[in-house]
């Protein structure tokens, strides 16, 4: 299939919400004032309790660009592929609730997809905390799909909401997000498309989204469930990667986890120093940059485990 665009390339831009009354207005006032108009907003109600349906019915109301679907809540994952679902546009990016983005957004990375051919377009990001904002490179100059699938574990951010992608494209390959799992669901997505060779991604070295970051989303809120949706997330990439390419990424990323867990007491001392002992020795004591980790994690394997967690915090 011709992977050219035309001046009437629509993109569709999905926005899951869940109780975001306060914030959302600030998005979708941010979307109004794009220099490129032909879109269409998907705005994926997952159950709110606030008045955040009501805000997005009040939009549709001015704007026809705008569509609202009400669900029953089933977490970031599922609203994510609802609207992909819903999608028409030519191509597909997505958008968070309490974030907002800068009005050429929309043209620039058309053009850049529209001039490379690419799949995929990738830009920075802003991340503003504290009204501050912080500009977050992605350096992938001349990317590959192998790079980019790589570079998923270290320096590229897993989120949607910086890359415009070739809706065709995404649903050729069966990308999806996965029901139950709303935790890194956009790294699990790109995983499944950065697989496959040719898939062309196209890098934008200018940034336009703004990741908002308050003290709400920053405040270590770490339950078990927490825990155990870290752990899903752990299991389907395992499922989804050729393993043997990427053990030693996995097992950093597994014994995070787990130190994650131990740190904020869901996974006991002794449970922990097992797991440690039988499946994560070789990233703890020979893959761990950090000489405080190192010491952590002897501490763990003799069973002092208050100083372990000290040492271990993040």
């Amino acid at each position: 299939m011709d992977k050219m665009t035309t001046n009437e390339s629509l993109i569709s831009i999905i926005v899951p919400i869940y109780n975001a009354e306060h914030q959302i207005h600030r998005l979708l006032d941010s979307l109004l004032l794009q220099t490129w108009n032909h879109f269409e907003v998907l705005l994926i109600d997952d159950g709110s309790t606030d008045r955040s349906g009501i805000i997005c019915e009040e939009y549709t109301d001015r704007d026809p660009r705008f569509k609202v679907i009400h669900k029953q809540n089933g977490g970031v994952g599922t609203a994510r592929q609802v609207g992909l679902d819903a999608a028409i546009g030519e191509f597909v990016i997505h958008a968070d609730a309490d974030d907002w983005i800068e009005s050429s957004m929309l043209y620039d990375m058309l053009q850049k997809a529209e001039h490379s051919q690419a799949d995929v377009v990738i830009a920075d990001f802003y991340v503003d905390r504290d009204n501050v904002s912080q500009y977050r490179k992605q350096n992938l100059e001349s990317p590959t799909t192998s790079d980019a699938l790589r570079a998923l574990f270290y320096q590229l951010h897993g989120s949607c909401w910086n890359k415009l992608a070739r809706t065709s494209t995404l649903r050729k390959y069966g990308c999806v997000f996965y029901d139950g799992i709303n935790y890194c669901e956009d790294f699990l997505f790109w995983a499944q498309l950065f697989q496959h060779e040719d898939v062309k991604i196209g890098y934008l070295n200018k940034a336009y989204y703004h990741y908002v970051m308050n003290s709400l989303s920053i405040t270590n809120n770490y339950t078990l469930s927490t825990y155990n949706q870290r752990l899903k997330f752990y299991n389907k990439l395992k499922d989804i990667l050729r393993l043997s390419d990427f053990e030693k990424e996995l097992r950093i990323m597994r014994l995070n986890i787990l130190t994650e867990g131990f740190v904020h007491n869901i996974v006991f001392g002794t449970q922990a120093r097992y797991e440690l002992l039988k499946f994560n020795k070789r990233a703890a004591f020979c893959e761990t940059k950090s000489l405080r980790w190192w010491l952590g994690y002897l501490a763990l394997v003799f069973f002092s485990f208050p100083i372990a967690r000290k040492l271990l915090r993040f």
